[in-house]
């Protein structure tokens, strides 16, 4: 659905060096075990606006380094928001954000020089060329310059042939990419991408989730759904302000996910028998299709019974499939719920 949108984070995990040779752990001392500090972490955060529109309330959200974040909420849930907030681009009303352990107000400059983002307006010089853009961003954050890192980075996003090309010349997917590439010039330990692939072609989008995997290295906010299904580590739901979950994308899907199974009639019926009241089942396609939503995690789905009951009453099936719920319809579901328990 397009009025739903999301976004995603990954955070750096720190290498041995090349060529460092690996401790020697044999006859070693039991290590200490220290806690992991999360790359971002949002505390108590609340956001009033003068106009006294509360956009977040009482956020509280840690996200680990090395992991992609999926944002999920629905048009003004306050995704927006909570992101401009971390970046330092809005000020929060109450609340503390640490990114990387910087205080994102007291250590601003230590805290925005981790962060690359990609907001969904386009914010580039229409005038100069692609390398200048990119080469101009990563100077901004006073990084000394790199010619082969940013080639690196133009060829990966399918921009070195375009490299010499003013902005105003190109497409809007190639304006994306260089956006994109801005985003990166700096070499962030985080990445955020505000509906990075709206409005963008099928190519440019393989390429950017492409590059996102290789780095899986900053904070990614993401903002389309199928991707989230199949990228993300975590989700998080945001809706009215409010973060309302925060769950293992892999657990969210076993225990929030259902399963329909599609019934194939030989014959069509105009009514579901009466003898088959026990389960909860619709009718579709004109009476063709006989359609069955069931919990995949209980141990009794029912599925077997109902196949034996309508082999009794003579109900002959030519053909059957089934299929998982999307976190599409998972998300739906769970701001509808949310929603309807409001007084």
């Amino acid at each position: 659905m397009r009025g739903f949108r999301h976004h995603v984070v990954i955070a750096v995990r720190h290498r041995r060096r090349l060529g460092e040779p690996a401790p020697n752990v044999t006859g070693a001392r039991p290590a200490i075990i220290r806690t992991v500090r999360p790359i971002i972490s949002v505390s108590n955060l609340t956001k009033t606006y003068a106009s006294g529109l509360q956009a977040l309330r009482r956020i509280d959200l840690q996200i680990r380094k090395g992991e992609i974040f999926a944002l999920l909420g629905p048009n003004g849930a306050g995704k927006t928001t909570l992101i401009s907030i971390v970046c330092g681009i809005v000020t929060p009303t109450e609340g503390t954000v640490l990114v990387d352990g910087q205080d994102i107000v007291r250590d601003y400059r230590a805290a925005r020089s981790t962060i690359g983002l990609v907001p969904q307006e386009l914010s580039i010089y229409a005038f100069e060329s692609v390398w200048s853009n990119v080469n101009f961003s990563r100077g901004l954050f006073g990084r000394a310059p790199n010619p082969a890192f940013v080639e690196k980075l133009l060829r990966d996003l399918s921009l070195w042939d375009k490299r010499k090309d003013r902005i105003m010349t190109l497409s809007g997917g190639m304006k994306r990419r260089v956006m994109i590439a801005k985003a990166l010039s700096h070499e962030p330990q985080i990445l955020f991408l505000d509906e990075p692939t709206a409005g963008v072609d099928v190519e440019l989008r393989r390429d950017m989730w492409a590059l996102v995997r290789g780095l899986r290295q900053a904070g990614v906010t993401m903002h389309y759904i199928n991707e989230a299904e199949e990228m993300a580590d975590r989700i998080g739901v945001i809706n009215k302000g409010e973060l309302i979950l925060v769950e293992n994308k892999t657990e969210l899907m076993k225990k929030l996910g259902k399963k329909q199974l599609t019934l194939h009639l030989q014959q069509p019926m105009a009514v579901i028998p009466a003898a088959l009241g026990d389960w909860s089942l619709a009718l579709k396609d004109g009476g063709r299709e006989i359609e069955y939503r069931f919990d995949s995690v209980e141990q009794d789905t029912g599925v077997p019974a109902l196949l034996k009951r309508m082999s009794e009453l003579g109900i002959a099936v030519h053909d059957l499939n089934t299929r998982q719920s999307s976190l599409e319809e998972i998300f739906v579901s769970l701001v509808s719920e949310r929603a309807g328990a409001r007084p």
